[in-house]
């Protein structure tokens, strides 16, 4: 690690497998890190399985023009093996995002959302949802609202007419916001067919967005409603500082990612749709999620103590 006088920066390798939600939590953990302290960071790609066991058996792994790593960062499955060659080539410590697919003791720290049900120990953190890159932005404006709408998943029954009831009665109660909505790959082709038009209402269907627009809206956006299917997108809102509600669907009982969110309106950090037809307000978000940065004050810590 980094000496205390910060000579040399803490060297992170974060190893990727492309996907843009695996990367996004590498990443809000490195960017953190580099809050706290003289960070260098460097992206290297998991290898495939085969060339992973491989160099991870022969230890014998790329990277030899990189400096040293203090931590390997890696989140998916298909990092797991690269992450474990590249330590046992280069050295320095594992650190793997969401429950691992190999033993958990294969790897120096494990950083994993609560909803997985795995205890906290030593070498163990939990956190609320996934870690994202997102901060508490100072300029939100509370007229400005967003509709995050995803679609069917294994954890929730996606029904597009309750879905579209409850955005009706959101645009109609709440005038004096303009709301901008939108979709994801997971939304049905027709959805946005069948909403009407309101004029307090701007739709831009996913594929007009850029990826910094989501940042952006949430840095300027007071208010945030999720279907409860973006539970990634819940998490993110709250981070960001908004008010967030959630739009109600039915639940797969054995879903970790509908406990996750039942878990966020029992701690009154979100508010239902049910609850907010009754008392007409969000909980609002006093205190914002910032476990990324909680995560890497809990790593130094521990470097510090190894």
């Amino acid at each position: 690690m980094s000496d205390p006088a910060g000579k040399r920066p803490l060297i992170v390798w974060i190893v990727s497998d492309g996907k843009p939600g695996h990367v996004n939590q590498s990443l809000g953990l490195a960017e953190a890190l580099a809050r706290a302290t003289a960070t260098e960071i460097h992206t290297l790609p998991a290898l495939p399985a085969w060339r992973a066991w491989l160099a991870l058996l022969l230890k014998r792994f790329a990277g030899n023009t990189l400096p040293k790593p203090d931590l390997i960062i890696g989140a998916g499955h298909a990092t797991h093996v690269t992450l474990l060659a590249a330590r046992r080539t280069h050295g320095g410590r594992s650190v793997v995002l969401m429950k691992p697919s190999l033993p958990r003791r294969c790897f120096d720290l494990c950083i994993l959302p609560r909803h997985d049900g795995v205890a906290a120990d030593a070498h163990t953190l939990a956190t609320e949802g996934a870690l994202n890159r997102i901060r508490p932005a100072a300029g939100r404006d509370s007229s400005q609202g967003l509709l995050l709408i995803g679609g069917a998943s294994k954890h929730f029954e996606w029904d597009s007419d309750t879905v579209q009831l409850q955005i009706k009665s959101i645009l109609a109660r709440t005038p004096d916001t303009q709301w901008t909505l939108t979709t994801s790959r997971r939304t049905p082709a027709d959805f946005l067919a069948l909403l009407p038009q309101y004029p307090n209402l701007s739709i831009v269907p996913h594929t007009a967005t850029s990826r910094d627009w989501l940042p952006a809206q949430f840095a300027r956006c007071g208010t945030v409603w999720v279907t409860p299917d973006s539970a990634s997108m819940v998490f993110e809102a709250l981070s960001a500082g908004a008010d967030v509600g959630v739009f109600d669907l039915p639940v797969n009982p054995k879903s970790r990612v509908a406990r996750a969110i039942a878990q966020l309106a029992d701690a009154q950090r979100i508010t239902r749709f049910a609850n907010w037809c009754a008392h007409g307000t969000l909980q609002p978000n006093t205190h914002p999620l910032a476990e990324a940065d909680r995560c890497a004050d809990w790593i130094l810590k521990w470097l510090r103590a190894h």
